[in-house]
């Protein structure tokens, strides 16, 4: 598996919990818990934003390492 798929791959993880941050935030009624998965959420939108920008970077970097 080469740097770029893994990366790829690392932040379709990343999305997916950001989602799923985001899901439990609607989904709960206690108030507290929806802070504490809002607060999740906006550390790991932050994180999924880093490796967006990683990603590109490697991409201009390395071509080979572009999604096909």
């Amino acid at each position: 598996m080469t740097v770029g798929s893994k990366m790829q791959q690392t932040l379709a993880n990343a999305e997916s919990i950001l989602a799923d941050l985001k899901s439990y935030q609607l989904e709960t009624q206690d108030q507290q818990a929806k802070q504490l998965f809002q607060n999740l959420a906006n550390q790991m939108e932050q994180t999924v934003n880093g490796l967006k920008q990683r990603l590109q970077q490697i991409q201009q970097q390395e071509p080979q390492y572009r999604q096909k």
